[in-house]
């Protein structure tokens, strides 16, 4: 089955399954594209709170989206839930997603990390920082993103492709400061300080900066913290070797992105989908984010594990959210010119 069936089956689903009364007091559908077992436990301990049932439906974020439009307003869909800015401004342009105002989540979640309208808020966030060999770098030898682009570099810099939405929100944030001729200079630079073509996901970068393959690479902290939490022998030796540093203290401070949730526009239980937002908010779940995950929570107070609170506090780049998700597009044209496959 294709992807067009798959979807337009999907949308007849979703009709049937509303027409059966999915619409409840005591219950929320959540499309999801955040695969991660033990986000679980939350809606588990959400529902023993509230009674509201959460109905959990995955899949990739391009197929849920597509498939909330072809529902349309038969979708059963009360929530989306991805990661990334960058695919949560895809679901906001696709008209899938409609306005929140909460209080509760206005208060909560410091302005930077939400949509400015309420069509949807980050509930924890991952910083994007460079792992280092302890060996071949020195912490005082790093600075800012645009420093990876310095010839001092060349051969020694590890990062995964231009389509990964996580380089292309990167990129995004450092459109919004330089504008788009120095950004693209910068991307130049980058690719001809490359240590190899870009493969692999995030721990493939940091597996290959110990295995000396390269001298510092790109990273989402959470991938780190996977390794340095691991009880295996062969994670922990990786990590013994690797140190984690923070771009740009002396500038606008280091790109964080989120996981970010919003109200689908046709919600058949908008009450209880706002509900289960600003539960997600509460310290109790937001320490699950935290504990669970390596992640770190956009609620200040909460404690974030212990591995990643051995790296130390850091300068975030408040730069809005919505900028450099909606800057993705222009951010891979600028790629593509640059040469970074």
């Amino acid at each position: 089955m294709d992807f067009r069936t798959r979807s337009l089956f999907a949308a007849v689903l979703g009709a049937a399954i509303l027409a059966a009364g999915t619409a409840s007091a005591a219950e929320v559908n959540l499309y999801s594209a955040r695969h991660y077992d033990t986000d679980k436990a939350l809606y588990e301990t959400f529902t023993k709170q509230t009674g509201i049932k959460v109905n959990l439906i995955e899949g990739k974020e391009e197929e849920l989206i597509e498939r909330m439009r072809n529902e349309g307003g038969n979708s059963p869909a009360d929530l989306l839930i991805t990661v990334d800015a960058g695919r949560l401004w895809r679901a906001q342009d696709a008209g899938v997603l409609q306005p929140t105002k909460s209080a509760i989540l206005e208060k909560a979640i410091p302005a930077h990390l939400r949509e400015p309208e309420g069509y949807w808020f980050g509930i924890s966030k991952r910083a994007r920082v460079l792992i280092y060999n302890k060996a071949a770098v020195k912490p005082s030898e790093l600075g800012s993103y645009e420093d990876l682009a310095d010839p001092k570099w060349k051969g020694r810099v590890l990062i995964r492709s231009s389509t990964n939405v996580y380089n292309q929100s990167l990129t995004g944030s450092i459109l919004a400061a330089l504008g788009e001729e120095k950004t693209e200079a910068w991307a130049k630079g980058l690719v001809a300080n490359m240590a190899r073509k870009p493969q692999g996901g995030d721990s493939d970068q940091i597996k290959a900066v110990a295995a000396g393959e390269g001298d510092v690479a790109i990273s989402n902290t959470y991938y780190f913290g996977r390794i340095a939490g691991s009880s295996k022998p062969e994670d922990k030796a990786i990590a013994e070797k690797l140190g984690v540093f923070f771009p740009g203290q002396q500038g606008r401070g280091t790109h964080v992105n989120v996981s970010g949730i919003g109200v689908a526009k046709n919600a058949p239980n908008r009450e209880n989908a706002v509900k289960f937002i600003e539960y997600l908010v509460t310290p109790e779940a937001q320490k699950m984010f935290a504990e669970s995950n390596y992640e770190y929570p956009v609620v200040a107070g909460v404690a974030v594990h212990p591995v990643v609170a051995a790296w130390g506090p850091f300068k975030e780049d408040e730069l809005n959210a919505a900028v450099y998700g909606k800057n993705n597009a222009e951010a891979l044209k600028v790629m593509d010119r640059a040469g970074w496959k």
